[in-house]
């Protein structure tokens, strides 16, 4: 019996599995139940809200019963094996690094060993010293996860937390680094899903201050509104921990704890809900002082000094920088300048930027008067920075970059001579060299070009045929920038092609990039897609009947109305974690309110008429052929309701007039894909590969 179907109660799964025997290959059945909402005098129909309860034993029975036809139909794949194995044989790399951060002269770090689940935090005295394990959190099944770590201001200390099942609920632990003992103190419900978990030590580091969700009644379960922060002293109980900033600032608080060199100063970056700006609060003594409203558009800031540095993008829509004394006084120390800010850093005397343009990314050093020294020796096409590791006043940081072909590796960068010398790189367990990257442009509806990166090997000609996967995401500020393609190469040594478009909704081009597909303009995010799909076909890659298309999140959005605006222009679509349902997103689900500020609200009537125009679930049409649709979600999703994939499912498998497979699969102990374990994620990268390779016809060879 598939492990899935074991939660089940045995009479349900009894007439689940009969249920299934007798529909051959079809699909389970989805019954409909009448129930409606009425908003602004427009009645938008609802059948499948019973599918919202996942506690309803029959909800159960048909996630179990889908659960078992979209595996049997995945295991009669004839390439499934073999792709699963090669997927296997590539993820296994050498030892991977990420996330490092220097604090008191020790590079802490993430260190993952493939197969291992989950990654080890490590530290070593830099840059010379000797790496040692700090938290190991692969006991058992792998499934708890580290969601974040901070360090003291003289690296004694550090925090670190854990949530259980992709849940993402953290809860907070101390270690001493000197001897790895993990202390008494045990914070709860500090932050998780869309609220991030954020900390700030004292400078004396007897104390911290973290963010928290309000402390429930006992017997009850959290409610993930109205966080705060709130401060702990080193050894005493939690719930003695005091409320030192937020109290009434917003039910869909998310803040961002920054300190300055030593903790002498700490900065918040507060907002309203996820994708929106921040407003700027800077601690003096108990008081906190607003020093710069959400009308500032600040997106993301460093310490330079004892002066904060901010990305702003108020009449500068690719980003200018404005310092921040103590006294809250604010002067322009960076004007816009060509590209749109990534992020800032401090380095010697002065500071370095990321920029972005499209799919190129790039680094500049400027001194203390926000003079250029020089943009820094990186490769200028097929990279994304993921970021900087520096402490003030140091000539030297590291800096973490990769690209399609090339694995994350660090360099340590002299700011006195510019030299950058790489000091770890990933030893891949294939050779990427000879793949061939390429960009075409698309043009969306209003004329926009969207550019496309295209990925091949050698020998992949554009016959118009190709199987050939597009990427997108489309929100939230969140740029598609040049990645690992890691075990995807498995498609392209097939001779597919795989394309990533940098549409509208994420910020590679600067703000207004990210506002052009934000609320009432949506619509822009699907059109640019659609785009990048034509663009595709007309340049002779594909055709639609070898075109598949691929996202999650957000990007499951974006597949949702990809397939109900265009089901005759894709062959096969892959949807993770996806939202569907907008309409009921932000009102039956905790974290749909924290979306208002990228979705817009449905209280609105303009916002609401655009809302149902594109809202996937709500356009689904009856007797239509449909593409071939795999979708996949998590039961402990804290990020995007499960019963959303479940609705979609049950609509498109009802509607659809094509032979196309509408699958759904469930894992019942994950959640959004944060801190998945390592074979779920080479497990999932199969899947996702095996169903293209199938319905795109990928040569099996």
């Amino acid at each position: 019996m598939n492990p899935l179907l074991r939660r089940l109660p045995v009479l349900a799964l009894a007439a689940a599995v009969a249920a299934h025997a007798d529909s051959g290959s079809k699909p389970p059945a989805s019954p409909t139940h009448p129930a409606s909402s009425n908003l602004h005098g427009v009645t938008v129909d609802d059948p499948y809200r019973w599918l919202e309860n996942p506690d309803d034993p029959a909800v159960q029975a048909w996630i179990a019963a889908q659960n078992q036809h979209t595996e049997a139909v995945l295991a009669a794949m004839p390439d499934g094996e073999a792709m699963t194995h090669r997927v296997q044989q590539l993820a296994v790399t050498s030892t991977t690094r990420s996330s490092p951060l220097l604090a008191g002269g020790t590079l802490f770090y993430m260190q993952e060993t493939p197969p291992q689940p989950q990654p080890q935090l490590m530290a070593q005295k830099w840059p010379d010293g000797k790496a040692r394990v700090l938290v190991d959190l692969n006991a058992g099944d792998g499934n708890t996860a580290m969601t974040g770590y901070w360090p003291s201001p003289s690296g004694r200390y550090l925090a670190y937390g854990t949530a259980e099942g992709g849940s993402e609920l953290t809860t907070l632990h101390v270690l001493d680094v000197a001897t790895g003992k993990v202390m008494s103190d045990a914070l709860p419900y500090a932050g998780g899903g869309t609220t991030p978990q954020g900390v700030a030590w004292d400078a004396d580091e007897h104390g911290l201050t973290y963010v928290r969700f309000p402390l429930p009644p006992a017997g009850t379960e959290v409610r993930q509104f109205d966080a705060t922060l709130v401060h702990h002293v080193i050894g005493q109980p939690s719930a003695s921990d005091e409320v030192v900033f937020g109290k009434g600032y917003s039910k869909v608080a998310e803040y961002r704890l920054l300190s300055s060199p030593g903790a002498k100063q700490l900065a918040v970056l507060a907002n309203v809900g996820d994708g929106g700006p921040a407003e700027v609060y800077l601690r003096e003594g108990t008081h906190w002082n607003k020093v710069l409203g959400d009308e500032a558009n600040v997106r993301v800031a460093a310490w330079v000094g004892q002066r904060l540095f901010v990305t702003s993008f108020a009449d500068a829509p690719r980003g200018k920088v404005l310092a921040v004394d103590e006294r809250g006084k604010v002067d322009t120390m960076l004007p816009q300048r060509d590209g749109a800010l990534q992020d800032v850093a401090p380095i010697a005397d002065g500071f370095l930027v990321t920029r972005s343009w499209g799919p190129d990314w790039w680094m500049e050093q400027y001194d203390a008067h926000g003079t250029l020294v020089r943009r820094l020796p990186l490769p200028q096409h097929g990279i994304g920075i993921e970021g900087v590791a520096a402490e003030q006043g140091q000539d030297r940081a590291l800096i973490t970059y990769g690209g399609w072909t090339l694995p994350s590796r660090w360099a340590d960068y002299d700011a006195k001579t510019g030299v950058l010398h790489t000091v770890f790189e990933v030893k891949p367990a294939a050779d990427y060299s000879k793949v061939q990257v390429q960009r075409i442009d698309g043009t969306s509806k209003d004329g926009t070009k969207i550019p496309v990166t295209v990925l091949s090997m050698p020998g992949t000609t554009t016959n118009g045929q190709r199987p050939t996967i597009l990427y997108s995401y489309g929100g939230y500020d969140i740029p598609i920038a040049p990645h690992f393609i890691a075990s995807e190469l498995a498609w392209l040594e097939r001779g597919g092609v795989l394309a990533f478009a940098n549409i509208r909704g994420g910020n590679e081009n600067g703000e207004d990039w990210h506002a052009q597909g934000q609320k009432l303009l949506k619509q822009n995010v699907f059109d640019d897609f659609h785009a990048a799909a034509l663009a595709l076909i007309d340049t002779h890659w594909t055709d639609r009947r070898h075109l598949g298309i691929l996202g999650g999140s957000n990007g499951g959005l974006l597949m949702g109305a990809a397939l109900v605006e265009h089901p005759q222009d894709y062959r096969a679509v892959v949807s993770m974690v996806g939202i569907y349902d907008v309409i009921r997103h932000e009102t039956n689900f905790a974290n749909g309110a924290y979306n208002v500020s990228e979705y817009g609200t449905v209280s609105d009537p303009a916002q609401f008429k655009a809302t149902l125009a594109y809202s996937p679930l709500q356009n689904v049409k009856p007797h239509t052929a449909y593409p071939a649709v795999l979708m996949t979600t998590g039961a402990n999703d804290p990020r995007v309701a499960p019963w959303q994939s479940r609705k979609f499912t049950a609509a498109l498998q009802n509607a659809t007039t094509s032979d196309a497979p509408i699958l759904l699969l469930t894992r019942m102990n994950a959640g959004h894909g944060i801190g998945a374990p390592f074979s779920q994620r080479v497990g999932n990268t199969a899947i996702m590969l095996t169903f293209f390779a199938q319905e795109l016809g990928l040569d099996t060879k």
